[in-house]
């Protein structure tokens, strides 16, 4: 009962000793577990569980909040949705384009940057709408989360559907991607931003985006097989002779590519109803076991300020202008590797029934690397694990640029690129945190700013992406790329290679070089920390019956 732990809390009274404190800790992880259990099933007894202990421990120094595993877990699974989805799009959308759904090349262009540059545009509009959101009992956040999801899925569904009317196909895939790109964004953007609301303690929010970057790469692996193993079980049908293709097609010929091309158009379908259904469970977990929490003084605080105002605020902030400068760079070479990875596996290193192996055996590597580069931050620094992480994907990128295709070193060099893509997956999110807190520290009185500096974040990395999606295609259509050819020009090849290899590694220089420039090492990291726990204490004292009241109501 109450007083029972009150008693194993007040440890300092005369019967209690070391004993009493592993008991009561012992008592803790074990109410934790299952109020933890209580919370995902929709019951709420864990809550005045809780309420029962910190009451009862109010006596004691403040402790360090820190997550459960299972919160984390929770809250990991929630970026699972977008890079499942962004995987199989980024993989494949270009592809499919050009040889299932038949879209022109030039077309196709149009459509991905369109829907690219689109999806870019949303994230600050949706970060200005989630800061004029007021909070909720479901948090200021969670809502966006939750309305956003059924409508995402069968948006995402119908890109992947191909139309009777040929003449409005380019319409209706760039319909519906512009509007799977909207949707999904209300989604990402302030799932994002519930990095500073899960815990005020830094290291927590460090614990949880690790958990994150491994299950978003999970994700991509998730992303990766289902389509690529659906979709490859289907054998996509080429023209040997695409100049001869009206002859090419008639008789038996043509019956058997017409049905042969419906096959990989279902194959397609079943792959996006998989991953739609992932969506779903993933955005269910998230809503069910993961809380916001308000910081301390922010409750003190009458109103956020106005969008504009801290628009301003945030682009004069120095560190972070450095930050998404750095990453704009080496996010565009990866950007650049990842859409047009499938076509130069199929035309130019010739491995058209391999290329869906090769990005789960890149998929799979980053996994298994994630915890090794949380390890490696913690160690030496963030700073340090971007220039050596990002760096690595050079030497690698450069053996693919002149080496002669061969299907066992393509095998090594997609293990060892994967390293790389798992510091550019971890590093970002893990970074942004720290400039935000500095961001407090150097403008305390301005609250709210959290979604504009997550939305502009990817704003710029997403508006890349499309300009690099879009030239890219338009690269490959002054080349002279043939639709469904089995084979392509000898420009073409070379396009692909210039595309895959030499661009993302001038770009990873630049970024890296610019990453020179960022200010937030290790020290000033350890200083942010110390100035902003001692301004959490000091609003918590100034304001804890205020603050008190409004965690019971909560609660209740």
């Amino acid at each position: 009962d109450r007083e029972y732990l009150s008693f194993l809390v007040g440890s300092e009274l005369s019967l209690g000793g070391n004993w009493a404190r592993q008991t009561c800790s012992s008592w803790q992880r074990w109410l934790e577990g299952w109020s933890c259990l209580w919370n995902i099933l929709g019951w709420r007894p864990g809550s005045w569980v809780f309420f029962i202990i910190s009451s009862s421990s109010q006596k004691e120094p403040k402790k360090k909040q820190q997550l459960s595993i299972c919160n984390k877990l929770c809250y990991a699974v929630g970026g699972a949705p977008y890079q499942v989805t962004g995987c199989a799009l980024g993989f494949f959308l270009q592809i499919y384009l050009l040889d299932v759904a038949q879209v022109d090349p030039f077309s196709a262009s149009i459509i991905l940057f369109v829907g690219r540059a689109w999806d870019a545009f949303t994230d600050p509009l949706v970060g200005f709408c989630i800061s004029k959101s007021s909070w909720t009992r479901l948090g200021r956040l969670m809502p966006w989360i939750i309305f956003s999801t059924p409508l995402a899925i069968i948006a995402y569904f119908l890109i992947w559907f191909v139309p009777d009317f040929p003449q409005g196909q380019a319409l209706w895939y760039l319909l519906f991607y512009c509007l799977f790109e909207t949707l999904v964004t209300c989604f990402h953007v302030p799932y994002s931003a519930l990095t500073m609301f899960i815990s005020t303690e830094q290291s927590e929010r460090d614990s949880a985006t690790a958990y994150r970057m491994t299950v978003e790469v999970l994700g991509t692996v998730l992303g990766t097989a289902i389509q690529g193993q659906i979709v490859g079980q289907a054998d996509t049908p080429c023209l040997q002779d695409p100049a001869d293709s009206a002859l090419a097609t008639e008789g038996a010929n043509r019956t058997q590519s017409t049905t042969s091309l419906r096959e990989t158009q279902n194959a397609y379908l079943l792959a996006a109803g998989v991953i739609a259904s992932i969506y779903v469970i993933c955005a269910v977990i998230l809503t069910l076991g993961v809380r916001e929490q308000r910081e301390p003084y922010e409750t003190q605080q009458a109103e956020p300020i106005s969008f504009f105002r801290g628009l301003r605020l945030v682009m004069g902030h120095g560190p972070y202008v450095k930050l998404i400068a750095g990453f704009l760079f080496t996010s565009l070479a990866f950007m650049l590797v990842e859409g047009n990875f499938a076509l130069f596996c199929t035309y130019t290193l010739g491995f058209r029934n391999e290329f869906q192996n090769l990005l789960l055996a890149i998929m799979l590597s980053a996994t298994f690397t994630i915890p090794i580069w949380q390890w490696f931050l913690t160690r030496f620094g963030k700073k340090t694990a971007v220039n050596i992480g990002i760096s690595s994907a050079v030497p690698f990128l450069i053996l693919v640029a002149f080496m002669e295709s061969n299907l066992i070193v393509t095998y090594v060099v997609a293990v060892a690129a994967g390293i790389s893509v798992a510091a550019a997956f971890l590093l970002p999110w893990s970074m942004l945190p720290d400039v935000i807190d500095d961001f407090h520290l150097k403008q305390p009185q301005s609250h709210g700013t959290e979604p504009i500096f997550f939305s502009f974040y990817v704003f710029f990395t997403k508006f890349a992406s499309g300009v690099s999606l879009g030239i890219s295609t338009l690269s490959l259509d002054f080349a002279g790329y043939q639709t469904r050819g089995c084979s392509q020009p000898a420009h073409v090849k070379f396009t692909l290679k210039m595309l895959v290899t030499i661009a993302p590694i001038v770009l990873i220089l630049l970024g890296l070089l610019l990453f020179t420039l960022y200010p937030i090492d290790e020290e000033k990291r350890r200083q942010n920390k110390k100035a902003l726990q001692a301004l959490r204490e000091e609003a918590s004292s100034s304001g804890c019956s205020d603050t008190d009241s409004t965690e019971l109501a909560s609660i209740l």
